[in-house]
């Protein structure tokens, strides 16, 4: 059985609605090419973007933001308690320690305090995982 992608969904959607692309575009506030770009996968949504795509089309917004964001499953999903606590800090440790890492996605100091305290949450269970809630708290500030 094949995986439900985030175009695929879009597309569909935007089928039943017999709306184009060009048409859902306009209603979005972007360029009909964006619009192909996210039905083929080419392209991530932002944010903003895709509560505006959902409400669009009415779709569930947790829904869009896991198809377009899968690796994020572990937040939402009903087993993000069952990581370990030895894992989760050993998170930490290693994502503090890749200096090369934080320089090269520039991660100051008040980020890093943000990001410990969002780790004795106790629900980080790999490196990676703190640069995706880093970027998405970067987002969120710029859309404000």
């Amino acid at each position: 059985m094949k995986k439900e992608t985030l175009g695929q969904v879009l597309k569909q959607r935007r089928a039943a609605y017999a709306l184009t692309q060009r048409e859902l575009a306009r209603k979005l506030g972007v360029k009909a090419s964006h619009v192909a770009y996210l039905e083929n996968g080419r392209r991530r949504p932002s944010l903003s973007l895709l509560a505006r795509l959902a409400d669009t089309l009415t779709l569930d917004k947790q829904r869009l933001f896991l198809l377009a964001h899968p690796e994020a499953q572990w937040i939402v999903g009903k087993d993000r308690d069952s990581a370990p606590a030895k894992r989760q800090e050993s998170a930490w440790r290693k994502f503090v320690a890749d200096r090369p890492m934080l320089t090269r996605h520039k991660v100051t100091n008040q980020e890093l305090k943000v990001l410990q305290q969002v780790s004795m949450l106790g629900r980080i269970s790999a490196p990676n995982q703190f640069l995706f809630i880093l970027n998405a708290i970067r987002q969120a500030v710029e859309e404000e």
